[in-house]
């Protein structure tokens, strides 16, 4: 199982003109997110103030987090970044000098 930082953002060309439209959107959007945070796929999610984007941080396995950022599709667009920890990078630094 690995870890991952998600960039999120915004289809803004789906988005509707309304506040009101909008506003169910986002509402939609965030009961995935707490859905997801409740299941323990998301471990951490932010949206930076101001923008349409933000970042997740999630832990599973690729197929885990394949399914997790589908449902999001074709609103939200990801880049996702797998992340090392401080042990397997120690590792790595460990096997230059071998």
């Amino acid at each position: 199982m690995g870890k991952y930082l998600l960039l999120w953002e915004v289809d803004q060309t789906r988005a509707p003109v309304s506040p009101q439209e909008r506003g169910a959107g986002w509402g939609a959007l965030i009961d995935m997110v707490k859905e997801d945070l409740k299941k323990g796929i998301l471990k951490d999610w932010g949206a930076f103030v101001g923008e349409i984007n933000g970042y997740a941080v999630a832990e599973g396995t690729e197929v885990e987090i394949g399914n997790m950022t589908e449902r999001y599709v074709p609103w939200v667009i990801f880049k996702v970044h797998p992340i090392a920890s401080v042990k397997q990078v120690d590792e790595i630094i460990k096997a230059l000098t071998k």
